[in-house]
């Protein structure tokens, strides 16, 4: 297929939208919960429910700052999956040896492949890895919004981070560092995804780990944000917005609120992780 078909078949599939039972391309209707894999080298996903959630961080959080302000409402209408795990290399590997993923092989930095997360991709890379999974399944998969990865990464809570506001347990829960030291942990560096506790909905590393690209233009506040859970189209679209926080940031940095935007294109700290919308 070419480059130009691709593009067709990807905006189709795109424009059948989402439904608030989940319901895929044979008719079928899924659960909130439901775990599925729509291929053998596609990323494992589980559907997150419809809900509400209060997006940003009050000023009287630990390391809050402006950029996750005003705290605004946010109604996530419609039932959508989200990869339980970060993408690793080897689904990535999996897009490249069939042509898709632009040839891209990203460098492990000689920490290993297989079930670490992918790493040194730019958001241009991470979108180009949905298009494929797009074409490779005839379903719609894409990046989370901010407003979707938030609402997904608290699960139903809203302290500091899933598991509560304290700073002292992040290394039980999530691939960072300790406010003073490395966790003792034994990762260093990336660890396997799953290799920590998972959210209410299922989600591993939505913390730590690696940075996750999001389909979201850079804005200094959320003053005008989107309130359905939508794409923030308008901005500096030249950067997008990064989510969670990595192996190498301290407890500030891993909070559901936080968000950032690259210091460089690409870094062994920057990844992704995949959504999928489902047909009315």
């Amino acid at each position: 297929m070419n480059a130009t078909s691709r593009t067709t078949l990807v905006a189709l599939l795109l424009a059948g939208g989402s439904s608030a039972a989940a319901q895929d391309g044979l008719g079928s209707r899924r659960q909130p919960g439901e775990i599925f894999r729509d291929c053998p080298a596609c990323p494992q996903m589980v559907i997150v429910p419809a809900g509400s959630f209060m997006m940003g961080a009050p000023a009287s959080e630990e390391g809050s700052e402006e950029a996750e302000r005003p705290q605004h409402l946010v109604t996530i209408g419609e039932a959508f999956a989200v990869g339980i795990y970060e993408v690793t290399f080897a689904e990535w590997d999996a897009c490249v040896r069939d042509g898709g993923c632009g040839g891209h092989s990203p460098d492990d930095e000689g920490w290993g492949r297989g079930s670490r997360p992918v790493m040194n991709v730019s958001w241009e890379n991470a979108l180009a890895y949905t298009e494929w999974l797009t074409v490779e399944t005839g379903e719609a998969y894409r990046l989370l919004s901010e407003g979707e990865w938030e609402y997904a990464a608290r699960a139903g809570t809203q302290t500091a981070r899933w598991w509560g506001e304290s700073e002292s347990k992040q290394c039980e829960y999530a691939n960072g560092l300790d406010r003073f030291a490395p966790c003792a942990d034994g990762f260093d560096r990336t660890a396997p995804v799953g290799s920590f506790q998972p959210n209410a909905f299922g989600l591993y590393d939505v913390l730590g780990n690696v940075w996750e690209w999001t389909a979201d233009c850079w804005n200094e506040s959320y003053s005008g944000a989107p309130d359905d859970g939508g794409a923030w189209r308008l901005g500096d679209c030249s950067t997008r917005v990064l989510r969670g926080g990595s192996f190498s940031h301290f407890p500030r940095f891993l909070r559901s609120a936080y968000r950032s935007q690259p210091a460089a294109v690409r870094g062994y700290y920057l990844g992704f992780r995949v959504a999928r919308t489902f047909e009315r």
